[in-house]
């Protein structure tokens, strides 16, 4: 029996504000589907997002709420600190584990949708850093819906819709006010009804990771999953190697990363780690000067030399650190 596509999943990141916005102007007020609509927000912060995306269109967009109904016609919000996801017909948030660093995080919902909806969902990925949101819309695809990607030449940051784009190819890649209007007419299409495979092991233990923050040797115990060498920047935990080639990792409290993610989050962590060394040579010296200086008053010849050597060893490696962090950033300068 034929049926029409109506979840659409929207995931945006960095400079994805004003694909959003674009995207949303094109939509007209009988829009037949509901939309989940998910941006990375710090924890911490209050999001405007739904008076934007309200001001933009006809359609209405409100803070997605737990246990709230999934609207036709309505844009449903992830608020900061939620995974924004769908159980049973409603809306669910969920405070599972981080994603990429990231809660909410993209492909928690598009595979959540994947799981709840399988054909009925339209994943769409806009301008972002990194790869969030790529293995979710693969889900998509798997489980018979539809991808659509802002053309990256458009995205002000266009790594997320490369890397979607590279992981599951579509036609459907335009600029972000051609994508709303295309996503009207997809929405309003009826489909042939085509058979299925269930959701996967390997989804379904995602989806539930996300809901429910399941450990993973809880979960699937005995599995040998295989430890990757690395270490979980959120925890310090082992990750755990869960897909090859592409390189999906997770620590055994769910944290989840990708491997250009992860590679990102340790280099944030090596510069952390590259100011504390500064500022304990900077502190060492100072310190180290003070003493020379308190020594020499005293007359104490060989303890004034020893600290004027902890003074010039500091300080030489101060300077060649420093130089350091600031060839890293030749253009805007380091920052600490």
């Amino acid at each position: 029996m034929p049926f029409q596509r109506d979840v659409v999943v929207i995931g945006a990141s960095a400079g994805g504000v004003e694909a959003l916005r674009t995207l949303v102007q094109a939509l007209p007020a009988d829009f037949p589907a509901a939309i989940l609509a998910v941006m990375h927000l710090s924890p911490g912060a209050s999001s405007a997002l739904p008076q934007i995306l309200s001001r933009a269109g006809a359609l209405s967009a409100v803070p997605a709420r737990h246990g709230g109904p999934l609207t036709k016609g309505v844009i449903h919000v992830a608020p900061p600190d939620r995974h924004l996801l769908i159980a049973d017909g409603a809306l669910m948030l969920s405070r599972g584990p981080t994603e990429n660093g990231h809660r909410p995080a993209i492909n928690a919902t598009l595979r959540s949708a994947a799981v709840a909806a399988g054909p009925a969902a339209i994943g769409v990925v806009l301008s972002g850093a990194l790869d969030d949101g790529s293995v979710g819309l693969c889900s998509v695809v798997e489980r018979g819906g539809l991808a659509m990607v802002q053309d990256p030449e458009e995205a002000l940051y266009p790594d997320m819709p490369a890397n979607a784009l590279a992981r599951t190819p579509t036609e459907h890649v335009y600029p972000a006010g051609v994508l709303g209007k295309v996503l009207d007419k997809l929405v309003r299409v009826p489909v042939d009804a085509v058979a299925v495979d269930p959701p996967s092991p390997a989804l379904l233990l995602e989806d539930r990771i996300a809901r429910d923050g399941v450990r993973l040797d809880a979960v699937v115990p005995g599995e040998g999953t295989p430890a990757s060498g690395y270490s979980c920047p959120d925890c310090q935990g082992t990750l755990l190697e869960i897909s090859q080639p592409h390189g999906q990792y997770r620590c055994r409290i769910g944290h989840a990363w990708s491997a250009e993610a992860l590679l990102s989050a340790h280099d944030a962590e090596f510069e952390r780690a590259l100011w504390t060394a500064l500022r304990s040579l900077d502190e060492k010296a100072a310190l180290a000067r003070r003493m020379q200086r308190d020594t020499s008053h005293r007359g104490l010849a060989g303890l004034t030399g020893r600290y004027d050597t902890t003074v010039h060893e500091c300080t030489t490696a101060a300077e060649t650190l420093r130089r350091f962090l600031i060839a890293r950033h030749p253009e805007t300068g380091p920052t600490p």
